[in-house]
């Protein structure tokens, strides 16, 4: 990198920190408390829940895991973005309004209030190791190759320079500093990324993006294809058609309608309308991001044949920047992976606080306990702070630990890997199915019981490891259906022989379903463009 692009990237961190910082300052005399903390006071409006989702999701392991999948197997792996815009869609629609009329600010809250209080220690346990050794490991090990790669400076350092970052960035200003910065940071990662495929498509076709696009399709064709054939060497990868009629739809409603990291943007809107507004401009972004990930490794398959690993795809692109966008583009590519960590560490805060710690300490939280209004009633407006102000300090306390954990666990667990991306989305699919199952029964299904769940929980796990094992060419999206089926069956004959014992505290009763005729057109022109692009590319 030039002095111009080092110089670029050195600016656009110390202006997104200050920025941070700036959004997040609260009103003279006001103490920042746990909802300010964690859910962002819950005043976030569209834009912001929208441009947080995007920032959240897309990070290192979407775009340069992403991208490497894009160099190996082709367009193909632009389901999991495209068949996302769709699932915002049925998010927003049916879950969102059960989750906001009963003011839940965790999942593991919800099945606590849904089923009792087993389940959520259990759900809140699983979610921080899968935060913290999936997740956060992932996203500052693909963004330490990319800037390793790109800089030419030590991965390791990379490694804990971006964890430290991303940590610090989010540290005094919890959710509110992440979601209201994002803003900044998706349009910085879209231009970024659409100049990046601009220049490597003008690269293939002597200056023309159009002529670039049209050879590239013509010299790799296999890597347009979006439906595989049994035959194609990553059919275990991506099964045919059950990228828009299989197992991805299991992942996919438990990653953007049930995961904390995802969810709580949403949680934290203003209203209902905000919600809903925000998760179709998130759908409406997600249809842009293979072009800004996928297509840049696709090219690569010409501009760099014989890669090392696939992973590599990305960052091999950036270098073929010039002087001045390779500092712009690298900043996007930072943007990213500062914006989804940062997300990462605050939800793992939020679950430990909220889920874990305030709920094995009751005595120390009488008047913000749940459910203790008479309790809270006779608490002193003293004591009630001094509650919020614990809370506050141990997500800062757990934030730490969780980051110095997830960078020291980084190298061990995916050093040996060649497609990140891939690997995680196995990992993560033993748990998925049975999230699924748990989140859609008590949300649509009285009768579902505590036992119930648990069964399906547990029962997800055992079948996906037993199917992992004695089937093992069955396709993983393939298995996540099967257990998913096999899991909603278990579930729903253990929740009739063994009832719910404990009160259901989820209202549905009077939750409406009905949405703005803004939401269904913009939703319905989602559809429109799925269809023909599934038609072109079919």
């Amino acid at each position: 990198m030039s002095t111009i692009d080092i110089a670029i990237v050195v600016v656009y961190f110390i202006a997104i920190f200050g920025l941070a910082q700036l959004v997040s300052r609260e009103k003279a005399g006001h103490a920042k408390d746990s909802t300010d903390y964690f859910l962002a006071s819950k005043n976030l409006p569209w834009w912001a829940i929208g441009a947080s989702l995007i920032a959240a999701n897309i990070s290192a392991e979407q775009i340069v895991g992403m991208s490497g999948s894009g160099y190996a197997i082709g367009l193909a792996i632009a389901s999991y973005e495209w068949m996302a815009a769709a699932t915002l869609l049925i998010v927003g629609k049916w879950f969102l309004p059960i989750f906001l009329r009963n003011e839940i600010y965790t999942m593991p809250q919800f099945l606590e209030r849904r089923f009792g209080p087993t389940i959520r220690t259990v759900m809140a346990v699983f979610w921080l190791g899968l935060y913290i050794f999936v997740n956060l490991t992932s996203i500052i090990w693909l963004g330490s190759i990319a800037v390793a790669q790109v800089t030419g400076i030590d991965q390791d350092a990379a490694l804990y320079g971006l964890a430290a970052f991303a940590l610090i960035y989010q540290l005094r200003g919890g959710l509110k500093a992440v979601a209201l910065t994002d803003i900044v940071q998706v349009t910085l990662l879209v231009l970024g990324g659409l100049m990046i495929s601009a220049l490597t498509l003008g690269k293939i076709g002597e200056g023309s993006i159009v002529a670039g696009f049209t050879k590239l399709t013509t010299a790799v064709p296999g890597h347009f294809e979006m439906i595989l054939d049994p035959s194609h060497p990553f059919f275990k990868d991506l099964p045919g058609i059950a990228v828009v009629a299989g197992g991805m739809w299991i992942a996919n409603l438990a990653y953007w309608g049930f995961n904390q990291y995802i969810i709580q943007r949403a949680l934290a809107a203003k209203n209902i309308q905000e919600a809903q507004k925000g998760v179709v401009f998130a759908a409406y972004l997600k249809l842009l991001m293979p072009v800004i990930i996928v297509l840049p490794g696709i090219a690569a398959v010409m501009l760099a044949p014989g890669l090392d690993k696939p992973d590599q795809a990305y960052p091999t692109m950036m270098r073929l920047l010039p002087t001045g966008m390779l500092g712009l583009v690298f900043a996007a590519l930072t943007a990213a992976i500062i914006a989804s960590a940062a997300s990462k560490i605050n939800s793992i805060g939020t679950i430990f606080t909220l889920d874990l710690y305030r709920k094995f300490r009751p005595e120390r939280f009488t008047g913000i306990a749940e459910g203790a209004s008479e309790t809270a009633a006779a608490v002193s407006p003293e004591e009630r702070r001094r509650e919020e102000r614990e809370l506050v300090l141990v997500g800062r306390i757990s934030a730490v630990v969780a980051t110095v954990i997830a960078a020291a666990a980084a190298r061990p667990l995916l050093g040996d890997s060649d497609q990140a991306f891939q690997f995680i989305q196995e990992y993560t699919g033993y748990f998925t199915p049975g999230i699924t199952v748990i989140f859609l029964l008590g949300l649509f299904w009285k009768r579902a019981s505590e036992a119930g769940a648990l069964t399906g929980a547990i029962g997800s796990l055992v079948l996906s490891i037993l199917f992992a094992q004695y089937w093992p060419s069955l396709p993983f999206m393939n298995r996540w259906l099967v257990v998913f089926l096999v899991a909603l069956v278990f579930a729903m004959i253990v929740s009739l022989l063994l009832p719910q014992r404990r009160a259901d505290h989820i209202e549905t009763r009077d939750v409406s379903y009905r949405t703005t005729p803004l939401f269904n057109a913009l939703g319905a022109g989602i559809i429109v463009i799925l269809v023909a692009l599934y038609a072109v590319f079919w």
